[in-house]
């Protein structure tokens, strides 16, 4: 049987997955300079786009904007139809090739809203949203979810079929329960049932660290594609380097040393243009330390970083943060 058709141009079918607070612009701009399927934004309210409001972090229109490079998905959350439509219909005219639609974060605030993992406690609501969403806009609409609840509820299968059913073009399945969070190791596996129950592409998520993670996963899963998350942190060439393994596309040039040096430092620039200097200063810290943290650099000047106010001192120490330490002999 024939594999079936991508909603949008996915060349190849590795995606970067929507991450509260870390997938914003500047850093899906980094990821795309080497290259992924798929981008999707971090997630975003849809009653805050609707109404424009101003997060702590940045305005919702500004994290829903799409760069350049592959094509971004706008991933929405909440809770009513209209609010959910309306976002949608935003995202779309602002440029959006397609939404996506949060169902699995498993964050207490957001659950407490009854929006994301929560509504697949209510299956009716659940596709009341998706409904109200496909019907808005002419892009392509997908549905990021988990297992289910818990191991009681491991209703993503019925979930992805009545998705199906009402327009979702694309299913990813975060191989956890609610229950799990991020614990445990994912079970790709069980991605399986939601596989037989679709015949859409379904991308598997969870534990995608390597191209030997990805590899396994695709084969347990039988997914038509794999998402990666956590293991992008530090690393933004990870996703170009699973696709280069998996699907033969030019490996990336992983920075070292000065060429390092110079991407974080523009990563770490792009964060206080997009945020301002304060509060890029503060949302900088974690992208540092991860990059650090991936480099083998100095524990000492990192921790010296992750307390620094002042841009040019960061700028200025990042050749040496970046150097990997050896072990003493």
């Amino acid at each position: 049987m024939n594999a079936p058709r991508f909603p949008v141009p996915l060349s190849p079918p590795v995606l970067l997955a929507p991450m509260s607070g870390i997938t914003d612009l500047p850093f899906r701009q980094v990821v795309a300079e080497f290259g992924a399927g798929l981008l999707v934004s971090e997630m975003i309210a849809s009653g805050e786009m609707v109404t424009r409001k101003r997060s702590p972090r940045a305005s919702t229109r500004a994290r829903a904007r799409i760069g350049a490079g592959p094509p971004t998905a706008v991933q929405l959350a909440g809770r009513e139809a209209s609010a959910m439509a309306e976002a949608a219909r935003i995202a779309e005219g602002e440029g959006a090739p397609m939404i996506d639609i949060n169902m699995g974060c498993p964050a207490k605030k957001v659950v407490g809203g009854l929006s994301g993992s929560a509504l697949m406690r209510d299956l009716d609501l659940a596709l009341r949203l998706i409904d109200a969403v496909v019907g808005a806009v002419k892009v392509p609409v997908s549905l990021k979810t988990r297992l289910g609840w818990d191991v009681e509820c491991l209703n993503a299968p019925e979930l992805a079929a009545r998705a199906v059913e009402a327009g979702v073009a694309m299913i990813t399945i975060h191989a956890r329960t609610r229950a799990q969070f991020y614990t445990g190791r994912a079970d790709w596996a069980a991605v399986q049932a939601v596989r037989a129950a679709v015949a859409v592409p379904v991308i598997v998520n969870g534990d995608i660290l390597d191209a030997a993670c990805a590899r396994r996963a695709l084969a347990l899963s039988g997914a038509h594609g794999v998402m990666v998350g956590r293991g992008a942190q530090g690393r933004p060439w990870l996703l170009a380097q699973i696709s280069a393994a998996l699907y033969g596309t030019p490996a990336p040039q992983v920075p070292q040393g000065a060429a390092l040096a110079d991407l974080v430092a523009r990563h770490y620039e792009a964060m206080l243009g997009f945020y301002g200097r304060d509060l890029g200063l503060r949302i900088a810290r974690k992208h540092l330390g991860w990059y650090i943290d991936a480099a083998g650099g100095p524990p000492d000047l990192r921790a010296r970083l992750m307390r620094e106010g002042d841009p040019a001192q960061v700028l200025a120490q990042l050749p040496d943060a970046l150097t990997r330490q050896e072990a003493a002999a």
